[in-house]
């Protein structure tokens, strides 16, 4: 009952967050909202809001969020709830309930957001799940946004690590959104977890694509923007979470290419240049048991470690980088997570057909 009147103050149309949480304020709990009168509730919110949530009929739609909660893995969590992820309630506008679809407690993990442009070029796609694997291998979690590009990159990346992703997306928890994320959505239901604060059955409306930003700032420590173009989405929820109080990262890009817009704008705007994983974790004060510290870890990429390695591996023909996996034991995932910062630090170049060069 007392799950269903949660429900119930989310499920009637026209409510928006701020009426609800004023009431919930003003009577405690939802049950109590609804045991008021009209009178009662008009004092607190808009005498229309008052009789549409006494008035509407959301019972159908109660029962089918209540029977989609009693599968197997599938959770709703309220603002009451200890599971709820407490650096959300820190954020502007948190969610009255969540749905969620998955491993609930890395909800309350630390995480890091990674985003990025829908139509993410090739390297773009590397940057974002080599940086993404190796932070989850430092014990920080990714959230994203499930979209194509960056977004799903960094969740296939943080998929391969203990840390684990977090994917919120702008649709009901029973649809997947886009389609072609179907697997990656289905994997992050089983290793991670999905959540969304609409409603079952809700489309993909464009309007729910900036709230759901909103919910990535708010869950994560901090954001990293991996290529975005000026005015795109990737740039409110960077922008969200510095209004939260979070720190901002972008990686910096060819002047010529427009993807790369969007970061060098946060870059002038204050955002830290990064260039490898470790610039964010000694930025974040970050140890290998997943903490803050008082002073930044200087040797915790787990990727510099093997850098000497890949060299030796490399020699002083270009490689492929499946010539690096049986010349080091390392698997592509792991080895593109090394090569990344060593590319960027122009330790080496990547040719055209995939191959990988040595630079002196």
């Amino acid at each position: 009952m007392d799950l269903a009147a949660w429900l119930r103050l989310t499920l009637v149309p026209g409510v928006g967050g701020e009426a609800r949480r004023a009431l919930l304020k003003a009577f405690g709990l939802p049950e109590a909202i609804f045991a008021a009168g009209a009178g009662a509730l008009s004092r607190v919110v808009e005498s229309a809001i008052a009789e549409r949530l006494l008035q509407h009929d959301c019972a159908a739609a109660i029962d089918t969020a209540l029977a989609w909660a009693a599968q197997p893995g599938n959770r709703l969590l309220t603002l009451a709830d200890a599971e709820y992820p407490q650096l959300l309630l820190t954020a502007d506008d948190p969610p009255i309930l969540l749905y969620a679809k998955g491993r609930v407690e890395l909800l309350n993990r630390p995480l890091l957001a990674i985003v990025g442009s829908r139509n993410a070029t090739a390297q773009g796609v590397r940057d974002a799940e080599a940086f993404a694997r190796a932070l989850g291998e430092a014990g920080l979690g990714v959230v994203s946004g499930l979209a194509l590009g960056i977004d799903a990159a960094a969740h296939r990346g943080a998929l391969a690590t203990p840390a684990g992703t977090v994917a919120v997306i702008g649709t009901g928890a029973d649809r997947l959104y886009p389609a072609r994320n179907e697997a990656l959505a289905r994997e992050i239901a089983m290793k991670g977890v999905v959540i969304s604060e609409f409603p079952l059955a809700t489309p993909a409306l464009a309007g729910n694509f900036p709230r759901r930003n909103r919910i990535i700032a708010g869950l994560a420590q901090g954001c990293l923007v991996v290529e975005a173009a000026p005015r795109s989405g990737s740039l409110i929820t960077a922008r969200l979470a510095a209004e939260a109080g979070r720190e901002v990262f972008a990686i910096p890009g060819s002047i010529h290419s427009p993807l790369s817009h969007g970061c060098h704008q946060l870059i002038r705007e204050g955002a830290k240049l990064v260039e490898a994983a470790r610039d964010i974790l000694e930025e974040l004060r970050w140890d290998r048991a997943g903490t803050t510290s008082t002073k930044p870890a200087l040797d915790l990429d787990p990727i510099a470690a093997h850098e000497e390695q890949v060299l030796g591996c490399l020699g002083d023909t270009p490689g492929t980088l499946d010539l690096l996996a049986q010349r080091s034991g390392l698997t592509p995932g792991e080895l593109l997570a090394i090569l990344l910062p060593m590319e960027l630090a122009g330790r080496i170049a990547q040719l055209p057909g995939g191959l990988y060069q040595r630079l002196r």
